[in-house]
């Protein structure tokens, strides 16, 4: 039997981004890639993100997380799913731990992510400095100058989407500017082949974005291992930096997605904020049957 049969997780949302908490601090328990397709297959539980707090392995940190997409790979964050954890961590009666700063500093693959919170139901992230360089993002061939690449989908004379601006903010992020609403755009269909470029070699975040004034862009977002989403916060932060470094928008802006707003700052220290809410759904404990067939894989 699967050592996660039986354990509670909460089921939230950031901006729409459908997030399962669950908490193994106290315990050497992993989550499969299986497990986690087991989990996202049930409605109960599906998500976009699974949040899995660990222990903290390093002193002046308040957990571990390791995040874990659809498909079950891992992802090296997740803004919306970190408020949700810091939600989990402060106010949930059996995930909570004594804090009295409001602020919390977490472990992830794509480095250290501190929260704080502004309001009962919303925080902000400090995402952390943006890279730019192309072996940093990565990217499998050399661009001097990762504002624009070249890469393009449709004919070559009448491309569909073009020459998109490239960053990794914890994880690899494409962004495609356009002149028209993003939604008549068919990105369910686009979106799994620009994801799985050779350009990209660890796939990357696809999103079209249309920057709408000085302090307003809309967005929509393919995500990588998960699909199209209601909101991702990674890719709100990677779409604010690419506008600023073309100078279309300055470096602040409201991120409009399907699901929501999300307040996006680039500090002039290089770190980028996002504030937004969280949204807790439900909470349940996994059955036993769920992970009957997920393999160890």
């Amino acid at each position: 039997m699967s050592e996660l049969a039986h354990r509670r997780f909460l089921k939230m949302h950031g901006a729409g981004n459908r997030i399962v908490v669950l908490d193994l601090r106290g315990t050497s328990v992993q989550v499969t890639a299986g497990e986690a397709r087991a989990i996202a297959a049930d409605p109960r539980s599906a998500f976009d993100q699974l949040m899995v707090i660990h222990d903290a392995r390093n002193p002046g940190t308040d957990a571990s997380l390791r995040i874990y997409n659809t498909d079950g790979s891992e992802s090296g964050a997740c803004g919306n799913g970190t408020r949700c954890v810091a939600y989990a961590m402060f106010d949930d009666p059996a995930m909570a731990r004594p804090a009295e700063s409001g602020r919390l500093t977490l472990e992830t693959r794509g480095g250290l992510v501190s929260v704080k919170r502004v309001a009962e139901r919303s925080f902000t992230v400090d995402m952390g400095r943006p890279r730019f360089a192309w072996a940093e993002i990565p990217l499998a061939e050399p661009f001097q100058d990762t504002r624009r690449i070249e890469l393009q989908i449709g004919p070559i004379d009448d491309p569909v989407l073009h020459s998109p601006g490239v960053v990794n903010m914890g994880n690899p992020h494409a962004v495609f500017f356009v002149d028209r609403d993003p939604e008549t755009y068919d990105l369910a269909r686009i979106g799994p082949m620009l994801e799985n470029h050779p350009v990209f070699p660890e796939r990357a975040n696809i999103s079209v974005a249309q920057v709408l004034g000085p302090d307003r862009i809309k967005l929509r977002v393919w995500e990588r291992g998960a699909g199209l989403t209601l909101a991702c916060g990674t890719a709100a932060c990677a779409t604010l930096v690419a506008a600023a470094r073309l100078r279309m928008i300055g470096r602040g802006a409201t991120v409009s997605l399907p699901g929501g707003d999300l307040v996006i700052e680039w500090r002039a220290d290089d770190h980028v904020l996002m504030t937004g809410p969280v949204a807790l759904e439900w909470d349940g404990t996994f059955p036993p049957e769920m992970f009957a067939d997920d393999g160890a894989a």
